[in-house]
């Protein structure tokens, strides 16, 4: 049963919205919460109930709800004007903050949602190399439109990797387009960026993959191959980007691509998202170069509005403080060590992935080290285990990564472990 206001706004949801949900995310009976506002660490629900929010508004909320810079800043310049279709300052100040703090950034375009960062960058690679292809990693989500949704969930098999539409809508012709291949798999990558060198713009990698770290070597091979094959090298840092690092996974890492997508955490709740990358490869988004054959078309109604790009430029002035990304870390691996010792004490096969401040729970005594990976996991004590702690007031993805924000906290971290604790002496069957 629901409680009572929850269940009535629900009965509105399903009678206004596609299934009463605002997108793909789905919460059982159980688990389902209306928000009416965030603070700090917290969420809460229309009803008066309190939630340890581990989701973090998808990633988005690096600072945590509500933040006091983020919400002046919003304030300040709502009173100014929220958009003006035309330059305004606060977009050209964050384009150059980007492009100090990301390694591949010569010139940045703004756009609204990390999906249209994606897309764009895939057009921006076809129209700089005039070739068609693009790679992209099993599991990997990089976007909603039509080449992201390809393989992101497929159905795990021991058959040869290829391509496998995630929606209907998509046009068949993709699957020719579009080559897909094992995340972590140097080797196997390799070949194939070789093989289809020819026709291949662009490969297109989650340096974090989910919540899946990438191997040793991985990613250097991968910028070395491309380099080699005349093909662009693209990070998906929609998630990973301004949460591992400043500079994000490039800076992590120290593999630098061609081009870089963000959004998330960029702007901390705020619908803002950008592309940076090489100045050759961008400047073919130049208006003034309409006309001209590789043009490429890269606009949006809201894109670099200053409300959203005042929201960003608080939150990076917030991330700039030494020691931010220290604690974050640090953090990060006290949620982790923390919930695979207690797993442990209780007999219960798991892992616990991830870097810095996000992780995913994989209950499987085998590692966890690409898609294939992580559909072995037993997916129904999974499901048991996030239905028990969000009785006990944790908010966690049922699904998917969860992320610790700024505003987490150790006594946060405490009461996450003793959740975790009296759910697993409870028992995780199903049923």
């Amino acid at each position: 049963m629901y409680p009572p206001k929850t269940g009535q706004i629900v009965g509105r949801a399903r009678r206004a919205l596609p299934g009463g949900w605002l997108g793909d995310l789905i919460l059982p009976e159980a688990m389902t919460l209306v928000a009416s506002h965030g603070k700090g660490s917290r969420l809460f629900d229309v009803d008066g109930r309190s939630f340890l929010d581990l989701t973090c508004g998808g990633g988005s909320l690096i600072l945590g709800h509500s933040h006091p810079a983020v919400v002046a800043a919003a304030h300040k310049q709502l009173e100014l004007g929220s958009t003006f279709y035309t330059l305004n300052e606060r977009s050209i100040e964050l384009a150059e903050q980007l492009i100090d703090a990301v390694p591949c950034a010569e010139q940045v375009r703004f756009a609204s949602a990390g999906a249209e960062a994606t897309f764009y960058m895939l057009r921006l690679a076809r129209a700089f190399t005039g070739k068609k292809k693009i790679l992209k990693f099993e599991g990997s989500y990089v976007g909603h439109h039509d080449y992201g949704m390809i393989s992101v969930s497929p159905p795990e098999s021991n058959t040869p990797l290829a391509p496998h539409f995630d929606s209907a809508g998509i046009p068949d012709e993709l699957k020719d387009l579009v080559i897909v291949a094992p995340y972590n798999d140097a080797r196997t990558t390799s070949a194939l960026i070789e093989e289809h060198a020819d026709d291949l713009a662009v490969v297109l990698v989650e340096a974090v993959q989910r919540a899946i770290p990438p191997a040793r070597g991985f990613l250097e091979t991968l910028r070395e191959t491309t380099q080699r094959c005349g093909v662009l090298l693209a990070f998906d840092e929609v998630v990973t980007g301004f949460r591992l690092a400043y500079g994000g996974a490039q800076e992590y890492f120290g593999v630098t691509p061609d081009l870089a997508a963000y959004g998330k955490a960029v702007a901390c709740g705020y619908p803002l998202s950008a592309v940076a990358g090489r100045g050759d490869v961008m400047e073919l988004a130049d208006p003034a170069r309409k006309g001209n054959a590789n043009y490429v078309y890269f606009s949006g109604t809201l894109s670099g509005n200053p409300l959203c790009c005042a929201a960003s430029l608080a939150t990076l002035e917030e991330l700039r403080r030494p020691g931010t990304y220290e604690k974050l870390a640090a953090l990060g691996d006290k949620f982790r060590e923390g919930l695979a010792d207690v797993f442990a004490r209780h007999g219960i096969a798991a892992q616990v992935i991830g870097v810095g401040s996000l992780f995913q729970i994989f209950f499987t005594n085998n590692p966890v080290n690409d898609y294939r990976g992580q559909t072995r996991a037993d997916r129904d004590t999974f499901e048991v285990f996030v239905r028990k702690m969000f009785a006990k007031n944790i908010f966690m993805s049922r699904r998917a990564k969860n992320y610790i924000s700024t505003a987490h906290t150790e006594k946060d971290l405490d009461e996450f472990l003793s959740a975790a604790d009296t759910v697993c002496a409870s028992g995780l069957k199903s049923g």
